[in-house]
């Protein structure tokens, strides 16, 4: 390997919780339908995991938390104050972390809202999808319109001021109108940050197996994205990664973290990690047993699927695959920080992605174009494979 590095980058942690009420056809998460959850054995597992980890990461600060699923407002307010109690005990956590709890709109659910928030949860993610039933019995959602406001509201009451809601569009045989509608429906309530993304069929899914006929066609789903991040933008919601939109001073900083290509620790069933370790020079790569039922009954030595130190192509290729979601793209000299990598090896690809009209180079700043953000995937595939043999130490004074 030729990367270098000299300083390790800001740090966080993902906790998967895998189960479920109900798998949406539409989901290729790493989530289970499940009756019951043994909640302290799995909190225990959490722990364990954490156990493993710690000597990746000492002296290391988190800056934020994400607890995932799955969906995790299936479990109860004591299971997660102990979550949060055990990484507590094991972790320097930032005098300002972030610290995130993705939540279903559903009655019990919300229910729970004030329990997490008492345990230390400071924002909130409920994945509301759309504000139509007729929507939400399509996509075979376990919470209706009505609910959906009751949990925004409970949120609130239980002392939230930092919320995400989660949108989806081009939806089976949704309209612009439609799609309009429920991005004029949240905003009307006002929350600090907004995802709002398209409705893909991914493989292994329902819809994959049973297509429905009646998806809007691709014309239409981009009519759906313009119209609707013109509104979010009217209305103070910045638009700052593909899908995400916020107010100023609430963009999601776990997930900066993520396309920033900083570490993180991946705590759970089927988590990913990646962790810098500047004394090796080298980048670790961490995946655990997907399956729950496999990895509850493994010991914490054996569950790891997957344990690999990151090649230079895999470095260069990870960080812009992440960072070219930033709709204000990234700084040259922070390729080089985080992948530990000559900026030079870019050069052919970046070349390709201007004349194409896909990027820019805003001094000295590497960012996509409304074509290049609408053909994003079509952008990611340039920077495969890229000739990492040629150039080797990194060199400051280089530019692209």
């Amino acid at each position: 390997m030729s990367a270098r590095f000299f300083s390790n980058p800001p740090l966080s942690v993902y906790v998967h919780l895998p189960w479920c009420e109900h798998k949406c056809p539409y989901c290729d998460f790493n989530s289970h339908q499940s009756d019951h959850i043994d909640e302290s054995a799995y909190i225990q597992a959490l722990n364990d995991d954490l156990m493993q980890d710690l000597p990746l990461v000492w002296g290391r600060s988190i800056t934020s938390l994400f607890i995932g699923g799955g969906t995790p407002s299936l479990f109860s307010g004591d299971a997660i104050h102990q979550l949060l109690s055990n990484l507590r005990a094991g972790l320097n956590f930032h005098p300002h972390i972030e610290i995130t709890l993705e939540a279903n709109p559903g009655s019990a659910d919300a229910a729970r809202f004030k329990d997490y928030f008492d345990a230390g949860v400071n924002r909130l993610s409920i994945g509301i999808q759309s504000f139509n039933d007729a929507h939400l019995n399509n996509l075979q959602r376990v919470h209706n319109r009505q609910q959906a406001f009751r949990a925004y509201e409970k949120a609130r009451q239980a002392g939230f001021d930092n919320i995400n809601l989660d949108l989806m569009y081009a939806l089976p045989g949704q309209t612009l109108n439609e799609a309009v509608s429920d991005v004029l429906t949240a905003i009307d309530l006002q929350p600090e940050h907004i995802s709002h993304y398209q409705l893909t069929i991914e493989p292994n899914t329902h819809f994959h197996a049973h297509r429905p006929s009646n998806l809007p066609d691709d014309e239409i789903s981009w009519q759906m994205q313009v119209d609707c991040q013109a509104l979010m933008s009217e209305y103070g919601y910045g638009h700052y990664e593909i899908s995400a939109y916020a107010r100023p001073d609430y963009r999601s900083q776990h997930n900066l973290n993520y396309w920033l290509f900083g570490d993180y620790l991946g705590l759970g069933a089927g988590a990913h990690g990646k962790i810098t370790q500047v004394e090796k020079q080298q980048v670790l790569r961490q995946v655990r047993t997907r399956q729950p039922k496999a990895y509850l009954n493994s010991s914490p030595d054996n569950r790891l699927s997957q344990s690999t130190v990151l090649n230079d192509q895999d470095l260069a290729f990870e960080f812009m695959l992440n960072a070219l979601r930033l709709v204000d793209g990234f700084d040259r000299a922070l390729f080089t920080e985080r992948s530990g990598l000559n900026p030079r090896i870019l050069s052919p690809a970046l070349e390709r992605a201007f004349k194409l009209g896909l990027l820019l180079d805003s001094g000295g700043t590497i960012k996509p174009t409304e074509l290049g953000l609408q053909f994003h995937n079509n952008l990611q595939s340039l920077f495969l494979d890229l000739d990492t043999t040629t150039v080797h130490s990194t060199e400051p004074e280089i530019q692209f």
